[in-house]
């Protein structure tokens, strides 16, 4: 009876360990969920919100641009058809097809409920270490050509907000919300988000992730 215990002691340890490591990578998204991030959706369009206090300068210098900014929108989309002001059946047509992308950072001086108080927000509660690679992520997504920061482009959607060049390229099948869920893996977010091209789909795979509304 106490070798066939031992036996089962061992077993059983051999199997929380192996559970252990299987877990971890849940465990280290959700230990010490300091910091907040919000995805922003208004059906068609997706973005990634952060606090001022998240963003390092230095990680993001842009944000040098947005002095009174309490928080930041990271937004993707074609170089072309996103700035417009009046985007007509052509340029929707081209942006179909692959172009050149731009960054738009909107610096919102209120939380982001109070700003768009009629789009989608969900937050999630996330680790130090998920942070750091969300902001890599978003820093990598700016297209710098080897200097210290990127060139403001053109003026924003917002009054608070510009675009800049981008990295990747734009077109149907890697859209903004592409973008966004790329940002989202990138951060360690456990959903699977391997082919969202629309809002919609990006918004009920993340929701059971997103803290209670």
């Amino acid at each position: 009876m106490i070798q066939g215990a031992g036996e089962n002691f061992r077993a059983f340890s051999r199997r929380a360990a192996l559970g252990a490591l299987l877990l971890a990578p849940a465990l280290a998204f959700a230990a010490s969920p300091a910091h907040r991030v919000w995805v922003v959706s208004n059906g068609w369009h997706s973005g990634i919100v952060l606090a001022r206090a998240d963003v390092p300068e230095n990680v993001i210098p842009e944000i040098a641009d947005f002095p009174q900014a309490r928080f930041f929108e990271f937004g993707w989309g074609d170089a072309e058809f996103y700035p417009a002001r009046e985007a007509g059946a052509w340029l929707a047509l081209r942006a179909a097809f692959p172009g050149p992308a731009v960054m738009h950072v909107a610096g919102l001086p209120d939380h982001p409920a109070r700003i768009w108080p009629n789009v989608t927000i969900l937050p999630f509660a996330v680790s130090a270490e998920a942070l750091r690679r969300l902001l890599a992520f978003l820093r990598d997504s700016f297209d710098r050509a080897g200097a210290r920061r990127a060139v403001v482009t053109a003026r924003g959607i917002y009054p608070f907000s510009l675009f800049y060049p981008a990295t990747g390229r734009f077109h149907v099948f890697n859209n903004c919300n592409s973008w966004t869920a790329q940002a989202l893996t990138a951060m360690g977010l456990g959903a699977s988000l391997g082919g969202v091209n629309t809002a919609d789909d990006l918004i009920s795979r993340i929701r059971p992730f997103a803290l209670a509304e």
